[in-house]
């Protein structure tokens, strides 16, 4: 390609459907609410769901918008390669869910933005399919076998009434409650039990409310066929 040529198509102007843009923004934003709403419900991390999820939407329309606006230009696609290789995003990613979570809702906003929607509805309804059938087979194992050792690290000073909620709302969830240790300082709380669990679920229920109380909150769930209650 001639440099002339090249020039021209640099500076090739950016026509974009304004009535179809919005139509894909709105088509996007649905998608990964959907999205927020199956990690909410069927994900197993421990961190706090719902302020994870709640800039699902938001990043999956912000990737359409990028990508609506790049896709047509060589100069803007290439500006944008300079501009992700200045700029690092950093984020509290404790576990390999959140990640997977996080690429679903960015190839959600790629396909919406390169206006490949009915692509990118089936391709996130089958890997949401997917989310779903694994849940069913996490139930269905762990369903006979719910007893739990259970750690709970608060790296902050707590009141003894605080621990005493916490420990009456382990005791909500269980059918049965070992009391194993405890430790305090002045810095920091951690506590040890063992429980018989009513649903599994409810320990990520559980999990939640612990981190939402306590920011600085550490909780540790190890399964154990050998424990007895």
């Amino acid at each position: 390609m001639e440099k002339q040529d090249l020039s021209s198509y640099l500076k090739t102007n950016i026509n974009i459907d304004l009535p179809g843009f919005i139509l894909n923004l709105i088509i996007v934003g649905l998608l990964c609410y959907i999205i927020q709403i199956f990690y909410k419900k069927f994900s197993t991390t421990l961190s706090n769901r719902e302020e994870f999820s709640k800039n699902f939407i938001l990043l999956g329309i912000a990737t359409c918008i990028v990508i609506t606006i790049v896709k047509n230009s060589l100069a803007l696609s290439l500006g944008l390669v300079g501009a992700l290789s200045i700029v690092r995003f950093r984020a509290a990613i404790k576990e390999p869910e959140e990640l997977v979570y996080l690429f679903l809702v960015i190839a959600t906003g790629l396909g919406g933005g390169a206006g490949q929607l009915k692509v990118t509805v089936a391709g996130m309804t089958i890997g949401l399919f997917v989310v779903y059938l694994g849940s069913l087979r996490s139930s269905k194992n762990i369903k006979n076998d719910q007893i739990v050792n259970l750690g709970i690290i608060i790296e902050q000073k707590i009141s003894d009434n605080e621990i005493n909620q916490i420990l009456d709302d382990a005791k909500n969830i269980s059918q049965e409650l070992k009391f194993i240790s405890m430790s305090k300082t002045n810095n920091d709380v951690s506590i040890n039990l063992d429980i018989k669990l009513k649903e599994f679920q409810q320990i990520s229920k559980f999990s939640d409310s612990i981190n939402e109380k306590f920011p600085n909150s550490k909780i540790i769930i190890s399964q154990n066929n050998d424990l007895a209650i």
